[in-house]
């Protein structure tokens, strides 16, 4: 099957994509032909066809392996996106021809896996419970790059700076309140401000291009100042959540995570005086792309969920509202 036609570069086909792409998760030639069910001559082939064609150098080959020049990597960005796209176009049309199988790849953030998944979950299997589910515990920024390349099909977090409204269709759908949390009985339980905490260590998470904006709404913007070497970055939930129930750490998160059964009554959030922003708990997804019948009905479950838990009354109902606006452009924890 041809991909497309260049003026100048051959027309690629979708076997030589395929082998591009097999070769780089593989590693080498040997492994690309095993995973496609091919020989290795036709592997070794397809690459070098795909190299004369485009005129290009794309792979540097070694007795260790496969590795690909500047110009591999870009097509290989390129190649992967395009061997999805295929996947969730026949995916979709089994769908709706009334075959309810396929894939759906999901990264969700950290604290939306503890409160709101399994009943989103629930609902999604009920109504499709042949769908091969995939799903990333992950933070947003994280994630990105598996968006991009079409490997998955949703996230579900705080959009960092850096996502492109014109590569990235951003939809809010839950407002929730963060704030300062430690373990029970942290020395520091008693205090009533963001001042008094500078001179303990913090575990915070921001994306690449997010640290200055998260310093500046969490300290900066309160007349206070926190020495670097005070700041422990962490990119995993589980890892953060361990390090500030066993230590005397200090974390911005979502104030909900406090109250989740998972941690309740060994977290708390401090009764500061500063107020901190509000973030958007939003549905990211590749602009261009068609949302799958799958991927529709997680979000519908998703979003009812999300309704469901924001009615609720006490803690829940002031820490979470359906969100109303843009998403912010923060980059801190969520």
């Amino acid at each position: 099957m041809d991909i497309t036609n260049g003026c100048h570069g051959g027309t690629m086909k979708l076997h030589q994509l395929e082998a591009l792409v097999a070769s780089a998760e593989t590693g080498s030639v040997r492994s690309a032909a095993r995973r496609l069910g091919i020989s290795q001559p036709a592997v070794t082939r397809a690459l070098r066809e795909l190299e004369t064609e485009q005129q290009l150098p794309l792979l540097v080959r070694s007795p260790t392996g496969l590795s690909f020049t500047d110009h591999g990597q870009a097509l290989l960005a390129h190649a992967r996106l395009i061997l999805n796209q295929m996947r969730q176009a026949e995916e979709q049309m089994g769908l709706r021809r009334g075959r309810l199988e396929g894939r759906l790849c999901v990264g969700i953030t950290p604290w939306v896996s503890l409160i709101l998944l399994p009943d989103v979950l629930r609902a999604f299997r009920q109504h499709m419970p042949e769908v091969q589910l995939e799903l990333f515990d992950s933070f947003a920024m994280i994630a990105q790059p598996l968006l991009r390349t079409g490997s998955m099909d949703l996230i579900i977090g705080q959009p960092s700076p850096g996502m492109s409204p014109q590569e990235f269709r951003i939809e809010p759908i839950l407002r929730y309140e963060t704030g300062i949390m430690v373990r029970r009985d942290h020395p520091r339980m008693g205090c009533d401000s963001i001042h008094g905490l500078l001179d303990q260590d913090w575990l915070l998470n921001f994306a690449p291009d997010g640290r200055e904006r998260l310093i500046e709404e969490v300290f900066t913007r309160h007349g206070a100042q926190l020495d670097p070497r005070r700041i422990v970055q962490a990119n995993s939930a589980l890892l953060a959540q361990s390090l500030v129930e066993q230590s005397d750490m200090c974390t911005w998160v979502p104030k909900i995570m406090a109250v989740a059964p998972m941690f309740e009554g060994r977290t708390v959030i401090l009764a500061l005086r500063e107020r901190f922003m509000a973030c958007d708990l939003c549905l990211i997804s590749r602009r261009h792309t068609p949302m799958s019948p799958a991927a529709e009905m997680f979000i519908h479950c998703l979003k009812s969920s999300a309704r469901a838990h924001a009615r609720k009354s006490g803690a829940w109902s002031k820490l979470l509202h359906v969100a109303t606006q843009a998403p912010s452009e923060g980059s801190g924890r969520g």
